[in-house]
């Protein structure tokens, strides 16, 4: 694994960049009117001022875009995240320049010779929930052990999929010497595999915080040495052939510039089409691709072209094996996708094997 890896975090707000103070007594509509003309605020005295901000910006927008449609959603969140960016908090020493503010380890971690900038909320925000979930851990249905995300890397919130995959590693009855795991992430996959007996797992990623993040979790243990690292794109530095490649890639195409900014969810136009490419010559005579995919943007119209299915029918490289698909549990009450959505939902897992 290189050792010169940089890790992705957030940007520190420039020197250069003009704010106006927000505090309990500040007008909610002329600093939200001030926002949407480019202009930034930072919150002073109390962390809470800045979360009252936010929350009024929600409920702004959410009468300015009152459907329930997909495309509404996403405009919905495009403009929070262009509004929301504009809110600013000052660090001093590693800490929040407010009253009553949370404790965030990353502070220091991420930026150890920077001690005083200011960030955006949103980023603080995102760094103080991910410092929580890495120092508690996350329990998996389908792991033994918690995981430990790092700071910037994608974790499953739901587990259907895992499920899937799971029940399938149970029943493969193929070789397990080695396999490949694009997109590896917080390692979910990866370390189910190793737990079903797989000798090694070559697991790359794009996002540079994946790959040292799980470096960082398994430290010496076993797993270390059942698990290799590598940040590249898709098989990234090695050409030998196995037994098993699993792909857990988005679910989405990209239709927006604000997508771009969720790579662990939107897909860009190449991806598929490069990853069969590769695919092709990384896989073992007999071998076996596993795709673990969803349904969510046919039902969402987002998309009537299935690239899975696309690449079967087109591609000429591959021919499907099996198809397996589970429904998703019911959304809870507090989630923010379309419930509606969530009760037609089905995750896939497509299984390939060479034409």
């Amino acid at each position: 694994m290189n050792s010169e890896i940089k890790i992705n975090k957030p940007t520190p707000v420039g020197s250069d960049i003009k704010f106006s103070t927000f505090t309990e007594n500040s007008p909610i509509g002329e600093t939200i009117k001030s926002l949407e003309n480019g202009k930034y605020v930072l919150v002073d005295e109390m962390y809470k001022n800045g979360l009252d901000l936010l929350h009024e910006i929600q409920g702004y927008l959410k009468k300015k875009f009152s459907g329930n449609s997909f495309q509404e959603q996403r405009e919905f969140r495009k403009e929070y995240r262009e509004l929301s960016h504009r809110v600013l908090i000052r660090i001093k020493e590693h800490k929040l320049d407010v009253k009553k503010a949370p404790s965030i380890g990353w502070l220091e971690k991420l930026y150890p010779s920077t001690p005083n900038f200011i960030l955006t909320l949103p980023d603080i925000q995102g760094l103080n929930s991910a410092w929580q979930w890495n120092k508690k851990g996350i329990v998996l249905p389908v792991l033994r052990n918690k995981v430990h995300p790092y700071y910037g890397v994608y974790f499953p919130t739901r587990f259907d999929h895992l499920v899937l995959f799971d029940n399938w590693l149970k029943r493969y009855e193929g070789p397990k010497k080695a396999a490949y795991d694009i997109g590896v992430g917080c390692g979910v996959l990866s370390m189910q595999m190793v737990k079903h007996g797989f000798q090694k797992v070559f697991a790359t990623d794009t996002n540079p915080n994946a790959i040292v993040g799980l470096a960082e979790f398994m430290g010496t243990t076993k797993l270390s040495r059942k698990i290799e690292l590598d940040y590249g794109n898709l098989f990234a530095k090695w050409e030998k052939p196995h037994e098993l490649i699993v792909f857990n890639p988005p679910w989405l195409p990209i239709k927006s510039d604000a997508d771009k900014y969720d790579s662990a969810i939107y897909y860009p136009e190449n991806l598929f089409p490069d990853f069969f490419k590769d695919a092709k010559n990384h896989l073992a005579e007999e071998g076996q691709i596993v795709i673990i995919f969803s349904n969510l943007a046919e039902i969402s119209d987002t998309t009537t072209e299935h690239p899975i299915q696309k690449e079967i029918e087109e591609g000429g490289r591959f021919k499907l094996e099996l198809k397996l698909t589970k429904s998703v549990k019911k959304a809870s009450d507090k989630t923010k996708r379309n419930i509606h959505l969530r009760e037609s939902e089905k995750v896939e897992l497509w299984v390939l094997k060479h034409q």
